[in-house]
């Protein structure tokens, strides 16, 4: 899938680290460096802005490492740009650790996930089938 980019960021452009690897590290392309501190959550540019494909989105997901080693995650994760949104990528991460973190410029703050998606149709109806599930949730099925 061909994908149109616009970098404004002095960084490489966003690509796959293995053969197999789903997501595409996104860098942080901020002029001063940004400190979170525990708790504190801010908006972090990347300098990229993405043209989509209709039943295309990019999900912005946390780093794995990141999120491990010093709590720090993306907040609405995923986070959804939808196929006609045109403007910069930004990436709201937040500080779930006890300690402040310090972003630099060209720091691999997240990964994106390029997926296609399915759009839905209401079909309302007054009852809906029946399954051995029925309305167990939250875990109804048990942790063992």
């Amino acid at each position: 899938m061909n994908i149109k980019i616009i970098n404004k960021s002095h960084h490489t452009l966003p690509h796959y680290e293995t053969g197999a690897s789903a997501g595409m590290d996104l860098r942080a392309n901020i002029s001063d460096p940004v400190t979170l501190q525990p708790l504190g959550r801010a908006i972090i540019t990347t300098g990229i802005f993405i043209e989509l494909p209709v039943g295309v989105e990019a999900q912005v997901r946390p780093r794995s490492g990141l999120a491990a080693k010093k709590g720090i995650t993306v907040l609405n994760a995923p986070g959804t740009i939808d196929a006609d949104y045109r403007g910069e990528i930004g990436v709201i991460l937040v500080n779930l650790s006890n300690e402040s973190f310090t972003i630099e410029n060209g720091e691999r703050i997240a990964q994106l996930v390029i997926a296609k998606h399915e759009r839905a149709e209401w079909v309302e109806v007054q009852e809906l089938s029946v399954t051995s599930r029925g309305e167990g949730g939250f875990g109804s099925t048990g942790v063992k």
